[in-house]
C-alpha cells in the first residue's frame, strides 16, 4: 500500500517473525549466543523466555537457518494448555507415525528414531515455542525424554521458548530436576530507548527505505508507547506509515504517531501501552505538552 511512496521493497514492520529483519541488539544477541552455545555443546535444555512480542520466535526462525546440515529439527509452535500427552505431538513434529500407538509403543518408536539418527552421525533438536502452556507435568515429560542417551552423548537436544510464566514455573521447587538439566538460558527484556531507535532504523533499511524516515521525536514517542516491545513497535510504526501515506507525508513525525495512538485508544483492539500522547523530553524542556510542539513535517 505505502511501499512505493516510501521506497520500500517490502513492508518493514510486519508482525510476522522474519529472520531477514532480525535486529540483534545486546539482549537479543546474548539470547542467540546462548541458543548457539546450547546446540554446539549438545546441552540438554536451552531455555529462552521473554515478554509477549519480545522477538523470541524471530530468534528461533533465525536459529533454524544456522542448524548444521544433517540435523533433524522438530518444531512445536502450538502447545494447547489442556493436552494430556505431549509425545504424539513430538512424533508429529518429526514426521514420525503416532496414530493408534500405545504410550509405551510411542516411547519405543521415538527412542529408536533417536538412536537411528545418532548412528547416522546426525543430531536431533526439538524446539518448543509457547512452552509456558505446557505446565509442570508436560515439562517433566520432556525431562524424561532427555534421559535417552548414548554413553556420554545426548541424543535429544531441547530448546524451550516461552513467556515470563515459563520462568515462574521453572522456579518452583518441584522443577529442580528439570532446572538442573538446563545448560543455557536467557530472559529477553524489552528494548531500551536507544535500541528502539536503532531497531526502527534497522527495519527501515532492510526494507530498502530511508533509516531517518521517522523523526527522532517520533521514535521517542513510539518507545514510550510501546515500552520497548518489538511487536508493539511494529504495529505503531506500520500504522504510522499508513497514516503518513494517506496524508502524503514524506517523513513520519510526532503528529502522525500521536494520531495513531489516539485512534488506537478510542477504536483499536491492540494493547498499545497507555495509548495516550506522552510528552517527549527535548534538549530544552518545552513549556507545553508535545501535542502543541511545532511538528517537523
Amino acid at each position: 500500500m505505502y511501499e512505493a511512496h516510501y521506497g520500500f521493497t517490502e513492508r518493514p514492520f510486519s508482525v510476522q517473525p522474519d529472520p531477514a529483519f532480525l535486529y540483534l541488539g545486546p539482549g537479543h544477541k546474548r539470547a542467540f549466543v546462548m541458543l548457539e552455545y546450547g546446540l554446539m555443546h549438545r546441552g540438554g535444555f536451552t531455555v529462552i523466555s521473554g515478554e509477549v512480542g519480545a522477538g523470541k520466535t524471530t530468534l528461533i526462525r533465525h536459529l533454524l537457518t544456522r542448524i548444521p546440515e544433517g540435523t533433524k529439527v522438530g518444531l512445536i509452535t502450538s502447545t494447547p494448555r489442556h493436552e494430556t500427552e505431549l509425545l504424539p505431538r513430538i512424533m508429529l513434529a518429526f514426521d514420525q507415525p503416532f496414530e493408534g500407538i500405545s504410550p509405551i509403543g510411542l516411547y519405543k518408536r521415538f527412542q529408536d528414531f533417536l538412536i537411528a539418527e545418532y548412528a547416522k552421525g546426525g543430531g536431533v533438536v526439538l524446539i518448543v515455542d509457547e512452552a509456558q502452556n505446557l505446565g509442570p507435568e508436560r515439562l517433566e515429560e520432556l525431562r524424561m525424554l532427555s534421559n535417552i542417551n548414548a554413553e556420554k552423548d545426548q541424543l535429544l537436544q531441547l530448546v524451550i521458548v516461552g513467556q515470563p510464566q515459563l520462568r515462574n514455573i521453572l522456579q518452583h521447587p518441584d522443577m529442580l530436576q528439570f532446572c538442573q538439566r538446563v545448560s543455557a538460558d536467557f530472559h529477553i527484556r524489552p528494548l531500551q530507548q536507544e535500541e528502539c531507535h536503532a531497531y526502527i532504523e534497522h527495519r527501515l533499511k532492510v526494507a530498502g527505505g530511508a533509516p531517518a524516515l521517522f523523526t527522532t521525536l517520533a521514535k521517542q514517542l513510539i518507545y514510550r508507547a510501546s515500552r520497548g516491545i518489538p511487536r508493539v513497535i511494529n504495529v505503531i510504526c506500520d500504522t504510522s506509515l499508513v497514516y503518513g501515506f494517506a496524508t502524503e507525508a514524506r517523513e513520519i513525525g510526532t503528529r502522525i504517531v500521536q494520531d495513531v495512538l489516539a485512534d488506537k485508544r478510542q477504536h483499536g483492539v491492540f494493547p498499545v501501552s497507555g495509548a495516550r500522547v506522552y510528552p517527549v523530553p527535548l534538549p530544552q524542556p518545552p513549556t507545553s505538552p508535545l501535542p502543541q510542539v511545532a511538528e517537523e513535517s
